[in-house]
């Protein structure tokens, strides 16, 4: 392994870990906030990556697609933060909101990834070119990686399909008979899922949604570049 391509998987890494951590960190919060302490019981309440890696989809599975795609793109997710949704105060609205939040902390994380950018092409106009080559190229390259592993992460989860954030939300709009009904697929999403992940299914609704989030996020990034 050269020296360049491990320094790209440094660049890769430090998104990834700020991308599933805040993520994770956003849905106990929220459940804290209506009333559910089981996060911040288990010690997960937290910005320390350790309390939230999980071993294939922190470690194996990014490094795999960072090998795979030769550095162009990685993806990973940590343990999921555990909310009793009979604690909340009004369970059924609560837990839209609780689902919610991690995508919704991906996309602010993206925007103010872009934002960095912003401020590094401002820099490139000031500083000297051995500092533009050694610190503000590969700075550029790691938020441009936190923009496009932040995106991805809220559109994968905003599937509509349990267990996954889009699944809960959607629960939580459904009227109740159809909510019952639809939570007895619960058992069966994740197979559901790696099924759709495999037929290739799920790109029809992750590369949308995640391109109109990078659209608008570079459209107002776009407005403050030099």
């Amino acid at each position: 392994m050269d020296t360049e391509f491990l320094r790209s998987l440094i660049i890769a890494a430090i998104p990834v870990l700020i991308a599933i951590t805040f993520h994770e960190v956003a849905h106990g919060l929220v459940a804290y906030r209506f009333g559910d302490n089981t996060a911040k019981a288990m010690g997960r309440l937290t910005l320390n990556p350790l309390a939230h890696i999980d071993i294939f989809g922190t470690v194996i599975l990014p490094v795999l697609l960072f090998f795979s795609t030769h550095g162009q793109f990685t993806f990973g997710y940590a343990k999921p933060v555990p909310v009793n949704p009979f604690n909340l105060r009004n369970p059924k609205r609560d837990m839209i909101y609780v689902a919610a939040a991690g995508p919704v902390m991906n996309i602010l994380i993206a925007f103010l990834a872009g934002m960095f950018m912003v401020i590094i092409a401002w820099l490139e106009l000031l500083l000297p070119q051995a500092a533009v080559q050694k610190i503000l190229i590969p700075m550029a390259g790691m938020f441009r990686y936190g923009i496009i592993m932040n995106i991805y992460l809220a559109a994968f989860n905003l599937i509509p399909l349990v267990p996954l954030d889009g699944g809960r939300i959607l629960s939580g709009l459904l009227p109740r008979e159809l909510e019952i009904k639809y939570s007895r697929l619960e058992p069966y999403g994740m197979i559901i899922l790696l099924l759709l992940i495999f037929l290739g299914v799920t790109r029809y609704f992750v590369v949308p949604v995640a391109g109109a989030f990078y659209s608008i996020i570079i459209s107002i990034v776009r407005i403050f570049l030099p």
